[in-house]
């Protein structure tokens, strides 16, 4: 039972089936989804794709194929310009509490301490300030912030704070999880005790996680599924289930099968990758 549904009384969703789930009825669905921003340009064209309940997707492209696009669709941020996205069978729904996004930085208010950041979309729904304090001590600890609920933002690192982030995101107990980059950001030895953090509270959770990233290390350790993008405009390209076992950890990077999925996505990805570098970016509003 997650911290949200002990503090509520409320039942957690039952645990999805991986990289099974896309079997049963879609929880999130686009069908020929397009994005033209102003001006003309075009981010995202006929991207079509079904992500089931309980599974963990990647999207993995280059800068400038769209993939941040693609989740502020989802999230109800920004309207498509052709097709759509379906959402717990709703189409293109408006931000709501069924989604958590975590960003690429953690946009912590800078007034509030740790657990005071952490409960404010708990208090947003409703939950009384001692049963959000339970729920924001739970995570607090369950990112190894023991001793820091009362500093502040500017008190902790950068790895800190974007824990604080994944907390905030998870103590709404959210059935779907929006994550941008979530960790780009970060020095390399932070960035992997924060995934190993991510597949521990995701594991079991019941949780649907569509997760962005450039880096195909992060997607073949994290996904059920990693589904590649085109570039310019931005689409999919291929759609790869990864098969390594479940729990993963770091002995996982020493698995064959994992240096052999590497070496699928890098060559599936290798063209556009040079073409982003060799090309003016298209840069994504935020």
């Amino acid at each position: 039972m997650s911290a949200y549904a002990a503090a509520t009384g409320t039942a957690d969703l039952e645990p999805g089936p991986g990289a099974c789930a896309t079997a049963v009825r879609p929880l999130v669905e686009f069908r020929g989804l397009g994005v033209t921003y102003p001006g003309g340009v075009t981010a995202i064209r006929d991207f079509d794709l079904a992500v089931g309940a309980g599974e963990f997707v990647v999207i993995l492209g280059p800068s400038g194929c769209g993939k941040s696009t693609v989740l502020q669709v989802v999230a109800g941020l920004l309207r498509p310009t052709a097709g759509q996205v379906e959402v717990g069978g709703r189409i293109n729904p408006p931000p709501g509490k069924d989604r958590g996004f975590v960003f690429q930085h953690a946009g912590l208010l800078p007034w509030f301490d740790i657990f005071t950041n952490i409960e404010i979309g708990l208090r947003a729904k409703g939950l009384s300030k001692k049963a959000a304090r339970a729920v924001s001590q739970h995570y607090v600890s369950a990112m190894g912030l023991d001793g820091f609920g009362h500093r502040y933002p500017y008190q902790l690192s950068g790895g800190m704070q974007q824990r604080v982030g994944v907390a905030r995101a998870f103590a709404i107990d959210p059935p779907i999880l929006l994550m941008d980059e979530p960790f780009a950001a970060l020095d390399a030895q932070t960035r992997l005790l924060l995934q190993q953090e991510l597949l521990r509270q995701w594991e079991g959770s019941g949780k649907t996680i569509i997760f962005v990233t450039h880096s195909i290390e992060e997607a073949v350790l994290l996904a059920d599924r990693v589904v590649v993008m085109a570039r310019s405009p931005g689409s999919v390209k291929t759609a790869v289930t990864i098969t390594l076992p479940r729990p993963r950890n770091e002995a996982t990077r020493l698995h064959p099968e994992y240096l052999r999925l590497f070496e699928t996505l890098w060559d599936m990805i290798r063209l556009d990758a040079q073409r982003a570098i060799a090309e003016p970016e298209i840069r994504e509003p935020s």
